[in-house]
């Protein structure tokens, strides 16, 4: 079965000296940006190790990887073996699935991407987070990553950039 996914040949980053910084604006799991800064205009090789972290991390959302009412391995701690799997547990935990992904977008160094996180948990955030950090650290500078929200250099499709007035506050 192929579900799209390629195989992804990564090469080390040389400039592995600076971190990437991590923000959060307001926050819609069922409709929520998430932006990426690079240090420079990204090479179609530097959008593919990003496209292809954040396409294996939806995937993972869709099968339901990121319910944290079934966490028994990480509950039980370091040691595992032997440690008795309760498939009852696994099966009476509500569904936690991401719903849809859009296609990445670049503008400049920023890239962003649209996500319906569906029902996961916020576990999926954190892990999304450890996964670019490293990313980051290893083959592709990243400056920044914002979580949410509006990015007021590239404005999300129907936001208007200009101030709107609610009717309770017109005359």
């Amino acid at each position: 079965m192929n579900f799209g996914i390629q195989a992804v040949q990564l090469l080390p980053c040389l400039n592995s000296e600076s971190f990437m910084r991590v923000e959060f604006r307001e926050f819609d799991p069922f409709n929520v940006w998430i932006w990426i800064e690079f240090n420079t205009v990204p090479s179609e090789m530097e959008k593919q190790y990003v496209e292809e972290t954040f396409s294996s991390w939806f995937f993972l959302g869709k099968l339901g990887g990121f319910n944290a009412e079934n966490l028994q391995v990480q509950d039980v701690g370091l040691e595992v073996s032997y440690m008795p799997y309760d498939e009852s547990i696994a099966d009476n935990s509500m569904m936690a699935v991401m719903h849809n992904m859009s296609d990445f977008e670049y503008e400049g160094n920023w890239g962003r991407c649209w996500f319906d996180l569906g029902t996961s948990d916020a576990i999926a955030i954190d892990i999304l987070l450890n996964s670019l950090r490293q990313l980051s650290k290893d083959f592709v500078t990243l400056d920044r990553v914002i979580v949410g929200g509006e990015n007021e250099d590239w404005r999300v499709p129907g936001s208007g950039a200009g101030f709107v007035m609610e009717d309770n506050q017109r005359n």
